[in-house]
């Protein structure tokens, strides 16, 4: 079967990043395909403890191609400190392949996430606060900024600005907050460009290739399926 999809079927924490592992010893391709920062999967391998969450589990083998999907969000920061983390241990990152179409976590979103939980009081819904939720709603909302916008300075910027415009308005009329700098954020995350730009691809083609190519391809789930926001205990559920 050149296929096989790894779930929770409860809240999480039920153990998948272990047979993650198990199965990515015989896998060409491990995919994480949706989530961000949220799900942490703990490996044990040749006796060295890996704690990962967002890198897939799979990077951990030589013969494995990780790869993080467009289903995803991303935060960069966490992605290059994840990468680093794992080149001063042995491990070589530069397999990873990043969607050029996988949603970015933005500074302003893990803001919200914060606020936004406060705001709850006594309802909150024990949120990470890593912005998931909130990038998840521009995505869907159509605010988002991809990937493939760090790539271009004039279109990122241009994003930014509409976004930002909206979420300061927020921050400080709704929440009580201070505006967030589109400058400083600009120049933070352009500042990712150089260090992401040799991951980036298409996710779709090389995952479509890897199967028409009879490769063993393992999709790693992140949360649980009582987590999910249709299936699971809402409103108490992961984005």
């Amino acid at each position: 079967m050149p296929a096989s999809v790894i779930l929770g079927a409860q809240w999480g924490d039920e153990g998948k990043g272990k047979i993650t592992d198990h199965f990515s010893q015989h896998a060409d391709l491990v995919v994480r395909y949706q989530g961000g920062n949220n799900a942490g999967h703990t490996i044990v391998v040749e006796g060295e403890r890996y704690a990962l969450s967002l890198v897939p589990s799979g990077v951990l083998y030589p013969q494995v191609t990780p790869v993080i999907g467009n289903g995803c969000v991303v935060d960069p920061a966490v992605l290059i400190q994840e990468m680093d983390m794992l080149a001063a241990r042995g491990v070589d990152p530069s397999r990873l392949r990043l969607s050029a179409n996988a949603h970015l976590i933005m500074p302003y979103h893990k803001k919200l996430d914060a606020v936004m939980e406060r705001f709850l009081g006594r309802q909150q819904i024990g949120t990470t606060k890593r912005g998931i939720g909130p990038a998840y709603m521009d995505k869907y909302s159509r605010f988002g900024i991809r990937v493939q916008d760090l790539f271009d300075p004039k279109i990122f910027t241009e994003k930014l600005d509409i976004a930002l415009k909206d979420k300061n308005k927020q921050l400080v009329k709704v929440y009580n907050q201070l505006e967030m700098d589109a400058g400083a954020i600009a120049a933070e995350y352009l500042g990712y460009a150089d260090r992401l730009q040799e991951h980036v691809t298409d996710t779709s083609l090389l995952i479509w290739e890897a199967l028409r190519d009879g490769k063993e391809v393992l999709f790693e789930g992140g949360q649980g399926t009582l987590l999910d926001v249709d299936h699971g205990t809402y409103p108490f559920v992961t984005s």
